[in-house]
């Protein structure tokens, strides 16, 4: 990994998405689900939900690193909190 001069947590975060990719593609396959509708009234799979709960963190973590002082820890946790509301109710 020192050629890319990637850190460990870079290497974790990075092989969390992909894990989570692969496990929504196993899913998808084995449990395939119609689309359903939520609070934002657009029809929504597992995958939309995964994406729409990806790019909201990504936001989230800028925000946090602009307008925070606190440790990166509490985006983390808001973030899941936000995906956890992601996956509930959109």
């Amino acid at each position: 990994m020192e050629w890319m001069a990637w850190t460990w947590p870079t290497a974790i975060f990075f092989l969390v998405i992909a894990s989570l990719l692969a496990l929504f593609t196993i899913l998808g396959i084995k449990y395939p689900e119609t689309p359903r509708m939520g609070v934002l009234r657009i029809e929504t799979t597992r995958g939309d939900r995964l994406f729409i709960t990806l790019l909201g963190s990504a936001f989230i973590n800028l925000a946090w690193l602009g307008l925070v002082s606190a440790p990166q820890w509490g985006a983390l946790i808001v973030c899941l909190l936000y995906a956890a509301a992601v996956f509930r109710w959109v």
